[in-house]
């Protein structure tokens, strides 16, 4: 069973009691109403108002679920994650398998995810309508550690044409116009999902494959979730097909964009919903650390 995000937007006090989260809002008549979700089927949990407060007790419970807390800034935009430390038993074993990494291993991976994330994008341009060759040629020529960095050439390709049905033009930036705003709230919850996984494998996600930013505790987070940045791009789409503005980012879009984890995927010619391909993954990273494979394999976008 998929677990559930719980998106809490108002005013609260969460709290824990008898393996339940217990949520206290004020209603629209100011009366105070209590809701209780069991913990063991939370798997995120996103705090938009900067007024809920967390008892120590329900953070203490909520990381030994592993669940991840997100907190957004006063522009409503997700800002910090808060993980458990431990989430696997054989800890202390990954991380040695982690730290012992080669570097040719590293970039084998890295060629690996850059490879599934232009197959991906491909994808997507397909399901417009657009012909795509030329990106799954890109695929093709992806070297060891993407040292030609096409990478960075095929997102030219295909973020210039990926919303020309909406836009005249588009260009690809965090502090953007619309519809940047939708891909960055999507890829943040995107973010907190492959982190939550990585930590529930038992690796750090501050230790990357290719993303070495010192100041970046999500360098893994941040390599993993490249192939998966196309299912929040179908999102965006598929919101631009019935939305006209799309300049404030709603509830209503919000909510949207949170469900990507529950978009069908295909993993090893089997069909799952994204969240569960994002936990294979991250265990199949696992074993090409411990040598048991030599192939990182990512899910393919189902459109």
């Amino acid at each position: 069973m998929a677990k559930r995000t719980l998106f809490i937007v108002n005013p609260a006090k969460l709290s824990t009691r008898l393996e339940q989260l217990i949520v206290e809002q004020k209603n629209i008549s100011n009366e105070l109403e209590v809701r209780q979700v069991p913990i063991e089927d939370i798997s995120i949990i996103i705090l938009e108002s900067l007024q809920i407060t967390v008892t120590t007790a329900a953070i203490n419970k909520l990381m030994e679920n592993n669940v991840v807390v997100v907190s957004c800034n006063e522009k409503l935009i997700p800002n910090g994650l808060l993980i458990p430390i431990e989430g696997n038993t054989l800890l202390q074993e990954r991380y040695r398998l982690q730290f012992a990494a080669s570097e040719p291993l590293k970039k084998k991976l890295w060629q690996q995810t850059v490879e599934a994330k232009i197959k991906n994008q491909a994808a997507v341009l397909d399901y417009l309508g657009i012909e795509n060759n030329k990106l799954r040629i890109m695929s093709n020529d992806v070297m060891s550690g993407d040292a030609g960095n096409i990478e960075g050439a095929a997102a030219a390709y295909y973020f210039d044409k990926i919303f020309t049905e909406f836009l005249i033009k588009f260009k690809r930036s965090r502090e953007g116009d619309a519809p940047n705003n939708l891909l960055n709230y999507g890829y943040a919850i995107l973010r907190a999902n492959v982190t939550r996984e990585i930590v529930a494998a038992g690796l750090l996600p501050a230790l990357g494959l290719h993303h070495r930013n010192k100041y970046n505790a999500y360098c893994l987070a941040d390599d993993i979730m490249e192939p998966f940045r196309p299912f929040v791009d179908v999102c965006v789409i598929d919101i631009l097909k019935g939305e006209t503005n799309v300049s404030l980012l709603t509830k209503e879009l919000k909510s949207q964009l949170i469900m990507v984890t529950s978009k069908d995927a295909i993993y090893k010619k089997e069909i799952c919903v994204l969240a569960t391909a994002i936990d294979k993954v991250c265990s199949n990273l696992v074993k090409c650390y411990s040598g048991e494979v030599r192939k990182l394999i990512y899910p393919l976008l189902k459109l």
